[in-house]
Parts: structure tokens; sequence; C-alpha cells
């Protein structure tokens, strides 16, 4: 099994106290004992093996024993800039793409969201752990706080942005787009993987993300709802690049 533990915590290598919530996990969940292995990630890009050192009614004490060296995370620096869903959608793009190996996730507002405004960032974040904690990567995406899709590019101090934007209603088809992105170093930038809301995106919008170097892109001939288009997408996506 794999923890979260913060960097400044792991620094103390000796008796490093969990969380409250780490430690009712351990307990209850896992039913550790002094001595037992697991692994601990800082959310960073760094793995180590722990060992149980300590155990008291409702904490669980531990102390690292050595770095461990894995390769569990994408080439690809993917961007995932989703509209706001509503509900547990969101949630469930947000878990998905941290499985998958996106870098980072940014709610975007675009005109036919149904969510203009969210205080669930906090909460997307711990999503975005437990997801890394699962699947034993060591980088924990960051979660932003919400974007309008016109500014964009100025978050990121970047005049033209390399990667795609799904369009139900037509573009160049994956494959095609992907080989046009390949020349602009590939595992040497960011890459923008852009889903629309429930609505979609309008072709304003559209327009709009091409002229700041996006690539209108079509994941085929059926509309996806937005949850699973984000998930195809960012797969397929890998799959290109490992090709």
């Amino acid at each position: 099994m794999t923890i979260f533990v913060p960097p400044k915590d792991i620094e103390k290598r000796k008796d490093i106290r969990l969380s409250d919530e780490k430690s009712h996990y351990l307990l209850s969940v896992v039913r550790c004992n002094i001595g037992d292995k697991i692994s601990v990630i800082d959310g960073k890009g760094k793995t180590y093996e722990a060992e149980v050192s300590g155990i008291s009614k409702k904490s669980v004490f531990i102390n690292i024993l050595r770095e461990i060296q894995l390769d569990r995370e994408s080439r690809l620096n993917l961007i995932l800039c989703q509209g706001i869903l509503k509900g547990e959608k969101m949630d469930i793009v947000i878990q998905k793409a941290a499985e998958l190996g996106v870098k980072e996730i940014i709610p975007l507002i675009t005109e036919r969201c149904l969510v203009k405004e969210t205080r669930k960032v906090k909460r997307w974040q711990k999503i975005a752990e437990e997801s890394a904690e699962q699947c034993g990567r060591a980088v924990i995406p960051l979660i932003h706080e919400p974007l309008n899709l016109k500014t964009l590019h100025i978050a990121y101090n970047e005049k033209k942005i390399n990667g795609f934007i799904f369009w139900e209603e037509g573009g160049r088809s994956l494959r095609e787009a992907f080989t046009k992105l390949a020349p602009f170093s590939l595992f040497s930038t960011l890459v923008f993987i852009i889903i629309g809301p429930e609505g979609g995106f309008t072709e304003e919008e559209v327009n709009l993300a091409e002229k700041y170097g996006l690539i209108r892109t079509t994941l085929g001939k059926r509309i996806l709802r937005a949850e699973t288009a984000a998930i195809v997408s960012i797969a397929l996506v890998q799959f290109l690049a490992d090709e």
C-alpha cells in the first residue's frame, strides 16, 4: 500500500506521526502492526520505503528507511482543462485523470458551464491525492483554482499553447492532430487537453482556442459524455505518445 506524507514530515526520517486520517486508515482498515513495511510518496516525485515504528490508540508512527526508484510517471506533461461539471461527474474526472498520469488539472469556466464558481478545489485535491496513492504514483496532480478559457494562455505566460481542444462537432482525427503536434518537442513542453462541460464548447470558444495554438480535434462519430471524453482523450493521447 502507498500513502502520502508531506515532504516536511519526511525530512524528520524517524518517528513521523501520521495524520489522524492516515492513522485511522492504517489501524482500522489495513490493521497494521509495528514492523510492517509501507510505501510513502511525497507528492513531488519521490517514493520511500517506510516501517511502522509505533502505534498508539489513535496514532501511527513511521520511520523512513530508504528512497525507492520507481518509474510510474508519464513522459508527457499533460494538463487537463475540464469545463466544470455538475455534482459527482467532476469528482470522477479528477479521480481518473490522476490515475492516468495527468500532472495538472484546471477546472475551466466556459460559456455553457452550468457551474460558474466552486468551493470544491480542496475536495478535488484530496481526490487526486487518494487516486495517486491508490495507483502508486509519486506525483500528486495539482488542482488549480478555476480559470476562464479566455485567460488560459495568460496564466501560463504562453503566447502559444500546445495541445488539443476536443469538439463534438468535428475536427482533425486525434492521430492526425497528434502528428501535427509532435514536432513541438512533445516530451519537453506542456501538452493541454481541453474538454468542454455538459453542453460542449461554442464555435467562438473553439476558434479562440485555435488562435492560442490548440488543435481542433474529434473523438469520432459518437457524442460522448463530458466525463467520458476526458478519460478517453487522456488514455488515447498517452497511447499515441507511447507509440
